[in-house]
């Protein structure tokens, strides 16, 4: 009888601590972060339509990303967290390929709010 209640107890641990290696950590990455606007001076003919066909509009939560964080996972529609900024923000365009380890906030028509953003280094949780 103490043999088995041993051995329940010594599986019960290992399952414990199994099942908490297992455990999905939230990714996060260290990037610098610049603000853009859907103007055409900052875009092109057609500065509401993101790389990937997304039209966006301001007040939406969404950021660019560099070509080298999408091979890291941030790809087309992932919610990420940024340090310093409330709520979630959505992955809906894409960078041009000189850029690297990089996101631009997405910031409407508000190009004093980019400005006064700057460039900064935050951290990316992705959720």
């Amino acid at each position: 009888m103490k043999k088995n209640i041993l051995a329940y107890f010594l599986l019960t641990i290992a399952l414990l601590f199994s099942v908490n290696s297992f455990a999905v950590k939230p990714k996060t990455m260290h990037v610098t972060a610049t603000a853009y606007n859907s103007v055409r001076a900052q875009t092109n003919s057609s500065p509401s339509i993101a790389a990937w066909g997304d039209r966006l509009k301001p007040g939406m939560k969404a950021i660019a990303v560099s070509r080298d964080l999408l091979e890291k996972g941030l790809e087309r529609g992932v919610k990420v967290k940024i340090s310093g900024l409330p709520g979630e923000y959505v992955v809906l365009d894409k960078m041009h390929y000189r850029w690297r380890n990089k996101i631009d906030i997405y910031m409407g028509q508000d190009i004093r709010a980019a400005k006064r953003w700057g460039r900064k280094k935050v951290t990316l949780t992705v959720l």
